[in-house]
């Protein structure tokens, strides 16, 4: 195969892609902010560049005929210039999306990424994933007092490990017949917020409890936290919604990779110790 190059590649899931990818004897190359600062296989090409700053992109584009797309932050005003540099040199890109709608409810960066992809020319897959499971490392600090405070405790997730999301990446990258695909990957079945709390006490051996925090008062923090008011009420709106109307549950991670998606629980195990 060409030259892949993959982006956000020190980070959850883009990493999973750059190692599975080496060890597939393949050839990547990685961009990233701060090459000093990476820590990748040695047979992978590490290139400096930003996608928030397309001019620094020249290097990390020659010569590289498919790229995997992970967007950093959650704007995108600099996508339109990133995906005519992209399309200028490759010509198919994987984009890890989220599950957003083709159409209707207010516009979010990955619904403007996903149409200039679209415009750009290139054949192009997105990956529309469930819930991270590794945002629920957010409540690590209140997982160690054995109390969690937040919103919508009953709002049901379909979260997906990390794992899951690169090899569905990577066997896109490396197989033919997905092109103008949007796959839809969630976790192997719901639980609600309160049950992931819970679980991740019993995986560590401790107690915690779920203690329901006014929405407004939630709002707060986050705006302390995230700065983005917009994307605060995005995610307070989301979880609301998943009290009532659940998170989707799919079986596209079996029917690609021929085997389960990964459980919660599982998530958990791999992470323990960020919740020690």
């Amino acid at each position: 195969m060409s030259k892949i190059l993959v982006t956000g590649a020190t980070g959850n899931v883009g990493g999973h892609v750059v190692n599975e990818l080496a060890r597939a004897g393949l050839d990547v190359r990685a961009l990233v902010r701060d090459p000093a600062r990476a820590r990748l296989p040695d047979e992978v090409e590490v290139v400096a560049g930003d996608l928030t700053r397309p001019e620094t992109l020249e290097p990390a584009l020659a010569g590289v005929e498919t790229a995997f797309l992970v967007w950093p932050g959650f704007a995108a005003r600099t996508a339109e210039p990133v995906v005519e540099a992209l399309a200028a040199k490759a010509r198919r890109v994987v984009y890890l999306s989220a599950n957003v709608p083709d159409g209707g409810g207010p516009p979010i960066f990955h619904q403007e990424l996903e149409r200039l992809i679209r415009a750009s020319g290139m054949s192009w897959t997105f990956l529309r994933p469930s819930g991270f499971a590794a945002n629920t490392l957010i409540w690590a600090d209140q997982i160690r007092t054995g109390v969690v405070r937040w919103p919508y405790g009953q709002a049901a997730r379909a979260l997906i490990h990390e794992k899951d999301i690169a090899a569905v990446g990577v066997h896109v990258l490396t197989s033919a017949g997905h092109g103008g695909a949007a796959y839809p990957i969630s976790g192997p079945g719901l639980l609600t917020q309160a049950e992931q709390v819970r679980t991740i006490g019993e995986v560590i051996g401790r107690e915690v409890r779920w203690e329901e925090l006014p929405p407004e008062e939630a709002r707060e923090h986050l705006l302390a936290a995230w700065g983005d008011a917009g994307f605060v009420d995005s995610a307070l709106a989301g979880w609301r919604s998943f009290v009532d109307s659940p998170e989707e549950v799919t079986d596209v991670v079996e029917k690609l990779l021929g085997r389960p998606a990964l459980p919660f629980r599982s998530w958990v195990r791999d992470h323990e110790a960020d919740f020690r």
